[in-house]
C-alpha cells in the first residue's frame, strides 16, 4: 500500500500549516529568526525550480550492522524527570542534535538551563532549523533553503555533521515529510540522507527518533497522527534493516489516545505541535534512560 498523495494536495496541507503559533514559539512550517524559509515557502517561492523529488540512494550505501538487544527504556514521567535532575551526561559531549522546529525548542531549552547549569546535556551541538526534514535536506543550499547553519554558514547535513566532531548523531525528523512526499517517499528521502551523511562522516553511529504525536484538534490533512504512526514504524524497520538504533520518543510524549496531551504542548490551540519545558525534560530523560540502557548499566 502506497501512502502517497497528489503534490498539490500536499502542498495544501503544508501552507495550512503556515500559520503563526504563539509568539516567541518555533514553527514547524514558518521559520524563526534562527531558522531559514518554511518548507511551504522554498516549495512555492521557488520559481523556475519545480518540487524536488526522492534524490537517488548512494551507489554503495554502508554494511548494516545490526543493532544490540536491549532492554526498553522506562517510560514513568516520574522516573524520568528525576533522571534529569541528576543525570550523567557525558555520553552527550560527543553528540549533535539533528531536527525541526521541535528540535529547535529542545536547543531553546538546553540553552537555558546551561546558563544554569553549564554540564547540562554535556556539550552537545545542535544543528536544527524549523521546517528541515529529510526531503528538503537533500535540496541544494541557497537563500531559500532551510539547511541548518553551523558557525553562521547554512551548509548540507553531510557538510556540518563532521564539523561538528560529534560521534553521535541524533536526528528526528518527519513531520514536514509526512504531508508533502509520503510516508513512503519519506522514508526514502531519509534513508538517502542517511547514506550521504555516512559516505561523509563514516566514524558516526546513528541514533533515529520518532516523529512526535500532534495535539488534538490540530491535525491538518495527511499530517495527523495516524499517519505519524505508519512513518515511524516504517522508520523504525528501515533502522532495522540498516541495523541502527531508534528512540521510540513519541512513546513517552502521547496520552492514553495517542495525541500529544495539553500540558506538553505549547500551542495547543495553534499548531499543536511544540512542547512545554517538561516534555522537553521527559524527552531528555528518555534519552538518558535510553543511553544507560544501551551501556548495559
Amino acid at each position: 500500500m502506497k501512502y502517497t498523495m497528489p503534490v498539490a494536495a500536499a502542498l495544501l496541507a503544508a501552507l495550512m500549516l503556515s500559520g503563526c503559533g504563539p509568539k516567541n514559539e518555533p514553527q514547524p512550517i514558518q521559520s524563526t529568526p534562527s531558522a531559514s524559509a518554511s518548507v511551504s515557502q522554498a516549495s512555492s517561492s521557488a520559481g523556475d525550480v519545480s518540487l524536488p523529488g526522492t534524490a537517488e540512494p548512494s551507489a554503495d550505501p554502508p554494511e548494516a550492522r545490526d543493532p544490540k538487544p536491549v532492554e526498553p527504556p522506562t517510560q514513568d514521567p516520574e522516573q524520568l524527570l528525576s533522571i534529569v535532575e541528576q543525570a550523567d551526561w557525558t555520553w552527550f559531549d560527543d553528540a549533535v542534535m539533528i531536527g525541526d522546529s521541535v528540535s529547535l525548542k529542545l536547543k531553546n531549552f538546553v540553552t537555558a538551563q546551561r546558563q544554569i547549569n553549564p554540564e547540562f546535556f554535556g556539550t552537545a551541538q545542535f544543528l536544527t532549523s524549523g521546517s528541515l526534514g529529510s526531503g528538503n535536506a537533500l535540496w541544494e543550499v541557497s537563500d531559500k533553503s532551510v539547511h541548518p547553519s553551523f558557525q553562521g554558514e547554512k551548509m548540507l547535513l553531510e557538510e556540518s555533521i563532521p564539523k561538528t566532531g560529534a560521534k553521535k548523531v541524533y536526528m528526528m525528523l518527519g513531520v514536514n515529510d509526512v504531508a508533502v512526499y509520503g510516508i513512503e517517499g519519506a522514508i526514502e528521502n531519509y534513508g538517502t540522507l542517511l547514506d550521504q551523511i555516512q559516505q561523509a562522516a563514516p566514524d558516526v553511529e546513528f541514533y533515529i527518533q520518532s516523529a512526535t504525536p500532534i495535539c488534538e484538534g490540530d491535525e491538518v490533512g495527511a499530517l495527523n497522527n495516524e499517519n505519524l504512526v505508519l512513518y515511524n514504524q516504517a522508520l523504525e524497520e528501515m533502522c532495522q534493516e540498516r541495523g541502527i538504533h531508534f528512540i521510540d520518543v513519541a512513546a513517552v510524549l502521547k496520552g492514553e489516545d495517542g495525541y500529544l496531551p495539553r500540558e506538553y504542548c505549547s500551542d495547543p490551540d495553534g499548531m499543536g505541535i511544540h512542547l512545554t519545558d517538561v516534555a522537553c525534560k521527559l524527552w531528555l530523560g528518555y534519552l538518558c534512560e535510553d543511553a544507560r540502557v544501551m551501556q548495559g548499566l
